[in-house]
């Protein structure tokens, strides 16, 4: 059996770049079916034309504002300074569509997506109605902004949020999977999507693991610097490490088949039992960033 490797599946700042794009990750360039994304850079008051095609799209800031124009629609993603900052606003656009994405100041925006079926109303999305929630506790603390799950906003496959971790922290952890289609698991095609805090004297780094079981092999342990990607196609993937000194963020992305648009994980049961170690621990006073975080989750 084969097994998929760091080399293809982590992509450094720049190896995904095309014209217009940061980066682009579409399903015929990760070898799967379903999840994408890129990353636009607009000069101020630059514009770019975009055509979802077959895949549902969110139009967010990474930094700055801009507006999307189509669909007989205009809308103003306020946006942030920055990731840490707070959730963003959005603009979710349909399948099959042609908005113009325009910035008078200049920013960077992410575009997730997922290929779907149903064409649904394109519309905004403000950033107070993204729930801010606080996971784990001690050194597994970290903050998720689902702004695009299941619960909290409807589309027809597309999951996706960020998460944010201290500096010294570990996050998506325990290790965790969902690539097969059970009671208990989804299976999903992921994006991991990184930014780092920079330190003192420069740019920051972290570090991703993913490693494969029974007849799905893969082994991806990762050095992720500021604008990199991991693409997980199947396997347990955690932890996420966040270096001391360096607040890591990372955008997850996720889609996959099915009529049913879930996120449902399951634990490695090697490290699942550290799960009971956090009762009675503190969440890092250091969360949450820029927003208000909710009770402690499970992931």
């Amino acid at each position: 059996m084969s097994t998929r490797t760091r080399s293809d599946l982590h992509l450094r700042a720049g190896d995904a770049a095309t014209e217009g794009c940061a980066l682009l990750v579409s399903p015929e360039t990760a070898g799967w079916t379903y999840s994408g994304l890129a990353v636009l850079e607009l000069a101020p008051g630059e514009s770019r034309a975009w055509r979802t095609g077959p895949a549902e799209t969110l139009v967010m800031s990474l930094s700055g504002s801009c507006s999307v124009t189509g669909e007989g629609e205009s809308f103003t993603v306020t946006g942030r300074d920055g990731v840490f900052a707070g959730p963003s606003d959005f603009v979710y656009v349909p399948r099959d569509s042609e908005v113009t994405i325009a910035s008078e100041a200049g920013g960077r925006f992410a575009l997730p997506s997922a290929v779907c079926d149903r064409r649904l109303a394109m519309r905004y999305q403000p950033a107070a109605a993204v729930p801010v929630e606080l996971r784990g506790a001690g050194a597994a603390s970290r903050q998720v902004n689902n702004f695009c799950t299941p619960d909290a906003f409807d589309a027809d496959a597309l999951i996706a949020c960020e998460v944010l971790t201290p500096g010294g922290n570990w996050s998506s952890y325990p290790p965790h999977k969902h690539d097969e289609a059970t009671p208990t698991e989804s299976m999903l095609e992921e994006i991991y999507y990184f930014e780092v805090a920079a330190g003192p004297t420069g740019p920051g780094l972290g570090y991703q693991r993913v490693y494969g079981h029974d007849d799905k092999q893969i082994d991806v342990l990762a050095e992720v610097r500021q604008g990199d990607v991991v693409l997980i196609p199947h396997g347990w993937h955690g932890p996420s490490m966040a270096v001391p000194g360096y607040d890591l963020y990372y955008l997850n992305v996720m889609a996959g088949p099915g009529d049913e648009r879930a996120w449902r994980i399951c634990d490695d049961p090697a490290h699942g039992w550290v799960r009971d170690t956090w009762v009675g621990q503190a969440v890092d006073p250091r969360l949450p960033f820029g927003a208000h975080g909710d009770d402690e989750g499970a992931r």
